[in-house]
């Protein structure tokens, strides 16, 4: 055993430097590497693993022994053991590593809010005034039996706070890494608690390594304690692991091959090959993935709205043809790169969320989804399409976000009209318990609180509960909209509102709501919904007597909707969602994968209808690649090949590291796997990539951006003709200027060029032509995505509601002569016949009795 002396050489000579930089700085801790006690005494290192209280207690001794200039108490600093040598899988934690110091390496997945911790206790004895001390150990609060005084033996005591010693405490819960699970296996957790200047440190989708003892306590019975225990560990101390693409460290030499790679005037085709090259063709989805992880620009504009630089992309395709192995090649080359299922993702495994739990023994606990854990790298979300409404409201929100002035009145489901600022604030000094604190957001749950609403599903308006209410830093500017009945509204300009258009209701942002359009209203008499219109928008600046700090927001589930002055209003999707999402800042890229829903595609019908996702969902991606199954001779000839010449690779690699004795030459296994052999390496790919997003922020030239207007304002002439489909909207020209920033840094250029503005004109066209086309008239038809009806189907809806006004009688319109008139009109009966359906299905018309129809909607 080493002696205690041992540990002052051992500071004198490896950590002189660090002890004077922790006595200036004034942190608490001392970190020492596991390595230089490793070269100092390879037994004392193997000793700390084994039996860590003992020798981390001689070392804090051997501290306090310490001679230093300044005069400091440095037995009270916390020894920090970093980079230990004895690092294990969670899994692979087993009874004999209990007591023993370890390194566990993942992701952050849940933390609970930080917390003081009682660690010695000061009790007076309520009869004689003694002040009794107790050590405090264990979750549970330790008191006396009877004063110390033996004079006294009273048995009442109070607890003093105010001369009792507490320390910071926190508890997080780290999961298993995805690159180290096999095929479906699922990761396994452990959590870890942290206590003083460790904690706060980690943020939900950290990456970090966890040093510290293994300990076990009993699990809880309803007897008894059980025999059966759980473990944590008691961290010592924490090494951030995996930064994001802009944190990544770059060397010197790095940095030389970044410029050498930078001046190749191949580069951008060396990139898009380093893409998935196990994968044969589909070279215009790498080009599109390739700008994907270089990113656009994000920025902040004037009236506080942010425009994203983040480039979504989605992959619809028959089965078996290579979208989830894309998807998890891309995420292994993302430093920060998660993947998920649609199929097991909850609105938690996706986003976030913030609940009162075991975990945190009724602190409010955070846990992160794949959204959060994928910040500022890539999101690759894999059969999006079998999601759950409520996990695409969580997917949506991430994407976009909401709010309403404090002045807006609303009304309550009891007739009181509260303005929505005082509402809030009311309730957030009545109940300061219940706030969960985010970055410029607050949020409070209403649960047992009776703040009662109405709400719609646009089929019947009932009475509901607020879920929670919360508000949010505000914008410079605000949209001010009025409405046909008189009632107005005050909202931030990215807040959706509610729109009618032959008979489809839907949203767009505040600040893209024009004069005249029709919107959802609520006739308080008949209780239905009515048509009303905008009669008034303009745009206000934060300032004189709308000056406000706070936006305030209230979140109805499952609806989303509320009814307030006549109005039909929408609140954003999840305001707990939210608030967690202005914490952890959900900056990331989307990568999406989804299978038609007959199967296979059908290129005679939209893709809209053909894949289970609502068309809000589907516009927010910039690109949307459909990926066709079609038998061509050639093409499967060339696949065949590829797949035959890596697999032929893969088999000589595994015969060359399994047998030692084989006769295949290295240079034989070299030249199979070039087939597969990137031109640039994955490591050196993630740095060029990152050192590209840290350092390169482009600008459109001129030509550019005469290019990009001209592609635009070339298409939208198209539509001027009254009876013309839209081809393209601003989003589109958006997503082009996004891409062309991307396509700028992948070139690590300054400046955005014409090249860059072709390329990604082609990528966009080739899309539009393949997603954006009216099956009917086979003309190029933006809302077969934005909408999910093109224009022709637009005007048979519009055909269908004007032949049941017209033929509309006190029972309604019979539904056959309906069928006939329109049949009359070109509509085939059985398009018709769907039509109405589907009008029935959105509550635009009821059956009062079967075989006739009526209109619910004035229009």
């Amino acid at each position: 055993m080493i002696e205690t002396t041992h540990w002052d050489e051992f500071l004198r000579r490896y950590c002189d430097k660090k002890i004077s930089e922790v006595i200036h700085s004034g942190k608490k801790s001392l970190e020492i590497s596991y390595g230089d006690i490793f070269k100092f005494d390879s037994d004392s290192a193997k000793r700390l693993i084994d039996e860590p209280e003992e020798v981390l207690r001689e070392i804090k001794e051997a501290l306090g022994r310490y001679v230093t200039y300044v005069e400091a108490d440095l037995q009270k600093l916390h020894v920090r053991i970093t980079e230990v040598d004895n690092k294990k899988l969670i899994r692979d934690i087993r009874s004999e590593d209990i007591g023993k110091f370890i390194a566990v390496e993942g992701l952050v997945r849940k933390v609970t809010e930080v917390r003081p911790r009682l660690v010695e206790a000061s009790f007076l004895c309520e009869k004689c005034g003694s002040v009794i001390r107790i050590e405090q150990n264990g979750s549970k609060l330790i008191t006396p039996q009877k004063c110390s005084n033996e004079f006294c033996n009273g048995t009442k005591f109070r607890l003093l706070p105010e001369e009792s010693k507490f320390v910071d405490s926190q508890r997080i819960r780290i999961q298993e890494s995805p690159e180290d699970l096999k095929g479906g296996e699922q990761p396994q957790m452990i959590d870890v608690v942290l206590e003083d200047d460790l904690s706060g440190t980690v943020a939900p989708g950290d990456k970090i390594v966890v040093n510290g003892i293994l300990r076990a306590y009993p699990r809880e019975g309803r007897q008894a304690k059980s025999n059966v225990f759980d473990i944590y560990i008691e961290g010592n101390s924490i090494e951030i692991k995996e930064q994001e693409f802009e944190d990544l460290e770059i060397t010197r030499e790095d940095y030389e091959k970044i410029m050498e790679l930078a001046k190749d005037p191949d580069i951008c085709e060396k990139i898009i090959n380093s893409i998935a090259p196990s994968i044969y063709g589909y070279r215009e989805i790498k080009e599109a993935i390739a700008l994907q992880l270089f990113s656009g620009v994000p920025k902040i504009l004037p009236d506080g709205s942010r425009i994203r630089g983040d480039i979504h992309i989605l992959l619809v395709g028959d089965p078996g043809i290579a979208k989830s192995q894309l998807l998890r090649y891309v995420v292994q080359l993302a430093p920060r790169g998660i993947y998920t299922s649609g199929k097991s993702s909850t609105s938690a495994g996706l986003t976030a969320t913030a609940v009162r739990d075991e975990f945190g023994e009724g602190r409010w606990t955070l846990e992160a989804g794949a959204l959060v854990l994928a910040d500022k790298g890539i999101a690759a979300v894999d059969e999006i399409d079998k999601m759950s409404p409520e996990d695409r409201s969580a997917l949506h929100e991430a994407m976009e976000q909401q709010s309403y002035h404090p002045s807006f009145e609303i009304v309550l489901a009891d007739g009181t009209k509260r303005r929505i600022g005082e509402l809030v604030d009311e309730l957030f000094e009545r109940f300061p318990e219940r706030i969960i604190r985010g970055v410029n957001c607050e949020i409070l749950r209403t649960d047992g609180l009776n703040l009662e609403l109405l709400t719609t599903d646009f089929r019947e308006v009932f009475r509901t509960k607020a879920d929670r209410i919360s508000r949010h830093a505000a914008p410079e500017n605000f949209v001010r909209i009025r409405y046909s009945n008189g009632s107005e509204i005050l909202v931030t300009p990215e807040h959706p509102v509610f729109v009618m258009k032959n008979g489809e209701i839907s949203t767009v942002e505040a600040r893209e709501v024009e004069k005249g359009v029709s919107v959802p209203g609520f006739d308080e008499a008949e209780r239905r919904i009515i048509e009303l219109k905008v009669e008034e928008v303009e745009i206000l600046p934060n300032q004189g007597e709308l000056r406000t700090e706070w936006v305030y927001d209230v979140t109805v589930e499952p609806t989303h909707t509320f009814i307030s002055h006549g109005l039909v209003l929408h609140n954003t999707v999840s305001v707990a969602k939210a608030g967690i999402t202005a914490t952890l800042k959900t900056r990331c890229s989307l990568l999406a994968a989804a299978n038609p829903k007959s199967g296979r595609f059908d290129p005679h019908e939209m893709i809209a209808t053909q894949i289970n996702m609502p068309p809000t969902l589907l516009s927010r991606f910039d690109l949307i690649f459909p990926m066709m199954d079609t038998p061509s001779k050639e093409r499967d000839e060339m696949i065949a090949r590829h797949i035959l010449s890596v697999h032929y690779a893969g088999e000589l690699d595994a015969i060359k590291r399994n047998f030692v004795a084989s006769r295949i030459r290295e240079d034989d296994v070299e030249e199979a796997m070039k087939v597969i052999q990137p031109p640039i390496e994955p490591s050196l790919l993630r740095k060029y990539i990152a050192y590209a997003r840290r350092t390169i922020f482009p600008v459109l030239s001129e030509e550019a951006r005469k290019r990009l207007e001209e592609y635009y304002v070339g298409l939208r002439r198209q539509a001027e003709s009254g009876d013309a489909p839209i081809p393209i909207t601003a989003r589109q020209l958006e997503a082009l200027i996004r891409l062309s920033e991307a396509s700028a840094r992948m070139r690590m250029s300054e400046v955005v060029e014409i090249e860059d503005v072709e390329r990604v004109i082609r990528i966009m066209e080739g899309c539009l032509r393949k997603v954006g086309i009216d099956p009917e008239t086979g003309r190029m038809d933006i809302d077969t995505i934005t909408t999910g009806v093109t224009k022709s189907q637009r005007d048979r809806i519009k055909m269908i509601i004007d032949i049941i006004k017209e033929l509309e009688g006190e029972e309604g319109a019979r539904e056959s002569d309906v069928l006939e008139r329109a049949e009359e009109l070109g509509i085939p009966k059985h398009r018709a016949a769907e039509i109405i359906s589907n009008l029935i299905r959105n509550g635009e018309i009821t059956t009062p009795r079967y075989g006739y129809l009526r209109l619910v909607t004035r229009y």
